[in-house]
């Protein structure tokens, strides 16, 4: 028997759209199923290696439309990772510049009709902010032995309160790739749902102007959180690189 909503045509159901599914007709879902997550995720790979080596194989001294944004988007990390990190953190530079155009891409794609936003799972997302910590952690070691705990003592501040401070700061870095992961994986599924649910009413003719107006304006509004997310993570990725290879630990 068909439902109420189903004989009315009025049906929204937001979260479908981020439901992972196998590309293959498998029923179980395993590690190593080619899933709509994969498949998002390769095409992301592959308009950033168009863009990085397609776009930019001619080198023009008038640099072509694709060639232009490369080098744009190479001088804005670029000079986003001298800034923060200092002259220490620029060898690091590919990894941050490969990390925000994955992000960037993934976002952007996410916005296309009937594609896949895998940037709003927290299962990728996760990955991503796990590997700039471990990456952090260990680089932070490495490079400096056991006086990188020297960044969790705050010396600025009187003795008696140092050892609550520390333990504060011990908390607030562990919990780094907590909130790094689930601030882009939050905003993408929040504004994607919205929009889902906005567009939904646009069935009823009454209200359909304004549900079109509604979403053109979301819409727009999520185009804007897609750049800005993959700044916030990419320049929260530079701050932590600082901790590493500054001094603010000595």
């Amino acid at each position: 028997m068909a439902t109420e909503a189903e004989s009315t045509g009025f049906a929204i159901h937001p979260m479908d759209q981020f439901v992972v599914k196998p590309l293959f007709g498998q029923n179980n879902i395993e590690w190593y199923t080619v899933t709509n997550v994969t498949m998002w995720m390769a095409i992301a790979v592959l308009a950033i290696t168009a863009l990085l080596v397609w776009g930019t194989s001619k080198r023009a001294v008038v640099p072509s439309r694709s060639q232009s944004i490369a080098e744009l988007l190479y001088g804005f990390i670029y000079k986003m990772v001298e800034d923060v990190t200092g002259h220490e953190g620029v060898k690091y530079f590919p990894y941050v510049m490969t990390l925000f155009l994955f992000i960037l891409t993934s976002n952007l794609l996410g916005l296309l009709p009937m594609s896949f936003t895998t940037t709003s799972h927290v299962a990728v997302t996760v990955v991503l902010a796990l590997a700039v910590f471990l990456g952090v952690t260990i680089l932070g070691f490495v490079k400096n032995g056991i006086g990188f705990l020297g960044m969790f003592w705050v010396t600025s501040a009187p003795v008696a309160v140092r050892p609550v401070l520390a333990v504060i700061e011990v908390i607030s870095y562990f919990v780094r790739p907590v909130s790094h992961s689930i601030r882009l994986a939050g905003n993408l599924m929040a504004g994607h749902a919205v929009i889902k649910v906005i567009a939904g009413f646009a069935s009823l003719a009454v209200v359909s102007p304004i549900v079109i107006g509604a979403v053109t304006a979301i819409y727009g509004l999520e185009l804007l959180v897609a750049v800005v997310q993959a700044y916030v993570f990419t320049i929260l990725t530079c701050v932590y690189l600082r901790d590493a290879v500054g001094g603010a630990h000595h």
